[in-house]
């Protein structure tokens, strides 16, 4: 008993510091003139619905009644279907649909428990996220299919194109999660810290700090990111939303892709931002993201690393430009 009142109160001074550690460096990170005082101009939102998207949303009816929605730019012989990453959506996207449209159809969703798509309670497991995404393909009657994930989309899309090799081309891994490694009790710290209720209680100013911490220098354009976060706060299907965050990390530690990296047999194009804050946990696991960004793409004989300089872990974002030049040689391969 005593050992474990012991592990519980370093637990606690760790989730401590590291919560100092993330707002000091966010707020370094974040422009000067950004206030971090609460944003009051923010409208709430009645309903998640209610986001407002850059393009056109369409919804799909999959299996389970899970309604999915997505966007859908631009023509092709090749479809990017572009994954979010944990907590996000598929706005997050945006550039880089502007950017690619030209060249192939780019579709962006929303997974299940997010954004405008439905939020039935689901596991949150990385295996049914890719059956969601196989679901969606087959629905939409897609070909020559190349996935392209950020962060948790990531280890998504490295799931989905080994369990449907056939139907997955290509993949484009952004900040990936999945290639740093966690042992049983780094995995149950995650557990334990994620809850419904914390998700719930976030607030401006852990808002605002989460999002800077996602940058390496956080753009003017990215504010969109913590507006939306705090207007959804009041919507009638929020709690829904932070319920499917929780599972969703206990998805990602729960199927752990790293050992399963040599049965990706497509052509990988890896991308990671050099300054990413997020790859590896630094109290976890501290150490340089090249070396988990190494560590993954030695893992897949058919990937190509590429390190971008002054980045983040919201590559796509704060880079987008190189980011669409990167997915234009790797696709025109």
């Amino acid at each position: 008993m005593k050992s474990l009142i012991i592990f519980s109160f370093a637990r606690g001074i760790l989730f401590a510091l590291l919560s100092v550690f993330l707002f000091t460096t966010a707020c370094k990170m974040i422009d000067s003139n950004v206030n971090l005082s609460p944003y009051k101009h923010v409208d709430p939102l009645n309903t998640m619905r209610y986001l407002d998207y850059p393009f056109e949303v369409s919804y799909v009816t999959l299996n389970d009644n899970i309604e999915l929605a997505y966007v859908d730019e631009g023509q092709g012989d090749q479809t990017i279907i572009f994954i979010h990453g944990l907590g996000s959506y598929l706005k997050a996207w945006q550039k880089n649909i502007a950017g690619l449209k030209e060249n192939y159809r780019c579709i962006a969703l929303d997974l299940p428990g997010y954004g405008k798509s439905s939020k039935e309670a689901h596991s949150g497991q990385m295996s049914f996220y890719a059956g969601v995404i196989k679901n969606f393909i087959d629905k939409l009657n897609l070909k020559n299919v190349v996935l392209a994930g950020h962060s948790m989309g990531g280890q998504i899309s490295i799931m989905a194109a080994i369990n449907y090799p056939e139907t997955i081309k290509k993949l484009i891994l952004v900040d990936p999660a999945g290639f740093e490694q966690f042992n049983e009790g780094q995995k149950q710290w995650f557990r334990e810290v994620m809850t419904v209720k914390g998700v719930m209680l976030t607030t401006v100013e852990q808002i605002q700090t989460n999002l800077a911490y996602n940058y390496y220098k956080m753009p003017d354009d990215a504010q969109f990111m913590i507006t939306d976060r705090i207007a959804m706060r009041q919507a009638d299907d929020f709690e829904n939303y932070c319920y499917a965050v929780v599972q969703s990390v206990h998805g990602m530690v729960d199927e752990p892709v790293f050992d399963i990296l040599t049965e990706v047999k497509q052509p990988v194009l890896i991308l990671f931002g050099k300054n990413d804050n997020l790859i590896p946990n630094r109290f976890l696991n501290p150490g340089r993201t090249i070396d988990i960004a190494k560590a993954g793409h030695e893992k897949i004989p058919t990937s190509q690393l590429m390190v971008i300089p002054k980045c983040g872990h919201f590559l796509q974002f704060e880079k987008s430009d190189a980011f669409n030049v990167a997915v234009k040689e790797f696709l025109g391969k």
